[in-house]
């Protein structure tokens, strides 16, 4: 194998290969500028998500509150008429 030759990396040759190293960075650069805009538009977006959220929690606070109050409803509904045949069939028992 052979080894480079310190003639074939002039200055010149070193000073463009630097050049083209600062260009191809610059590009780097550039790319991570657009990924960080991406990333906020991502940020915006979850903000905007978690704002739906919110009125979806709201929105099941109602409902909980509804269903709640229909539970005790029933219940109310369910002694009253277990009441009733308990007194139905306690008039039955009583003529017999």
């Amino acid at each position: 194998m052979e080894t480079m030759t310190r003639e074939s990396w002039t200055d010149e040759r070193l000073d463009e290969f630097g050049k083209r190293i600062d260009e191809r960075f610059d590009r780097v650069d550039e790319r991570f500028n657009e990924v960080g805009e991406k990333f906020n538009e991502v940020g915006e977006k979850f903000k905007e998500v978690g704002e739906k959220f919110k009125d979806v929690d709201r929105r099941f606070d109602k409902i909980d509150s509804r269903l709640e109050s229909m539970q005790r409803t029933m219940i109310f509904g369910v002694i009253a008429l277990s009441s009733a045949y308990i007194a139905g069939f306690a008039a039955i028992v009583m003529k017999i």
